[in-house]
Parts: C-alpha cells; structure tokens; sequence
C-alpha cells in the first residue's frame, strides 16, 4: 500500500536550507520516493491555523519511509531541515 511522508514546516532561515533541499532528491531516489508536491501554494478550505509550507512525498509503503528517513544518507543532511524551520512530519498511510 503506498505511503505518505507529510512535512507541514515554518521556514525561519531559508538561506540556510539550501544544502538541505539540494540534497533531499538524491536521497529519495535511492528509497523509491518521489515528491508529489514541495511547497507549492496552498488554500485554507476548513478549520486553522492557515498552513505554512507542505511537502507530500510517496513511497511504496510506510516501511520504505522509515528506511529512508533512518537512512545515512538522509540522518546526514537532516539538521539542515530541523535547524532552519519548525513544523511536523508524519507518515500517511493510503491510495
């Protein structure tokens, strides 16, 4: 069953997530995940607060989302993420 890795972030610092997003697709590809949307905008339809920046990114099942979030590849660049925005991730399990 394909899986989703969903990151909802508030980018405070967007110089300093260059490196990080410049190496992210290298890292997908090596696990089979794709992003299927990486910021683009978004519209409030229901409820609050208003979303900040969504990245939605596919992978054949939740097992191949853990192997590549675990990964070395992956751990490595990681701090480029968690030191320049707030925000949550989450896997989403579905067609």
């Amino acid at each position: 069953m394909p899986a989703y890795f969903v990151v909802e972030l508030d980018i405070t610092n967007m110089d300093g997530m260059a490196d990080y997003r410049a190496a992210v697709p290298a890292t997908l590809a090596q696990y089979g995940g794709k992003f299927l949307t990486r910021g683009g905008g978004t519209e409030l339809v229901e409820g609050g607060p208003e979303p900040k920046r969504i990245v939605i990114l596919e992978f054949a099942d939740a097992a191949a989302i853990k192997r590549w979030y675990n990964s070395p590849e992956y751990q490595k660049i990681l701090p480029g993420r968690l030191n320049n925005c707030t925000g949550r991730a989450f896997i989403v399990e579905g067609t």
